[in-house]
């Protein structure tokens, strides 16, 4: 299946399940218009130094799961965001390649697990393609969607699919948080151009 038929088939399930799939636009809003991308146009600088200077803005690391038919899936994800107090939503934003993300739309729901500080080598094992990411990794059901928890994460936070976006060569996940809690005590895992850290207070 293709990324764009990929995102439709998501967008149809969340419109079956009664999630808009968009915020609302105005009646009077202009439709954009539709074109190539000039020559002139083009960017003078490539993925790698995106890579590079976006590097530099230290984020959490998370772990953002799913179950459905097949069992439990699950992706390493940094580009995680708190999105709307009320209502309660978050956002994560996921490759069109992602081999987990066909997984969460069918399932509607998902939970995300934000590392702790010892958990550098559960991150590695999440952000690989293939082969069985819960091998020897406990976890639990979350209270509202049954997406995995997993033992020993700093916070989770259980939503429900609320909108899908697009946004170049990745989509934009919004969930509305159903169910969250945190452990207080412990320190977030930290990810600054490419390498783990710890937060030193």
């Amino acid at each position: 299946m293709g990324h764009a038929a990929m995102a439709a088939t998501a967008v149809r399930h969340l419109r079956s399940a009664g999630a808009p799939t968009a915020a609302p636009q105005p009646c009077d809003a202009p439709r954009p218009r539709l074109r190539a991308v000039g020559a002139d146009e083009r960017v003078a600088f490539g993925g790698g130094d995106i890579r590079r200077v976006l590097g530099h803005f230290a984020t959490g690391v998370t772990v953002v799961t799913t179950h459905d038919a097949e069992g439990p899936a699950g992706f390493a994800c940094q580009s995680f965001s708190s999105l709307s107090l009320d209502p309660p939503l978050v956002v994560f934003m996921v490759g069109r390649t992602s081999m987990t993300w066909p997984r969460i739309a069918r399932a509607g729901a998902f939970c995300v697990n934000v590392l702790a500080e010892d958990q550098g080598a559960l991150c590695r094992g999440f952000a690989v393609s293939g082969g069985d990411k819960f091998a020897g990794v406990g976890h639990s059901p979350a209270p509202v969607t049954g997406s995995p928890m997993l033992d020993g994460v700093a916070a989770w936070i259980d939503c429900t699919v609320r909108a899908v976006h697009t946004g170049g060569d990745h989509l934009i996940v919004v969930g509305r948080v159903d169910a969250l809690d945190a452990r207080d005590e412990a320190m977030p895992l930290l990810f600054h151009r490419g390498r783990f850290g710890r937060l030193d207070v």
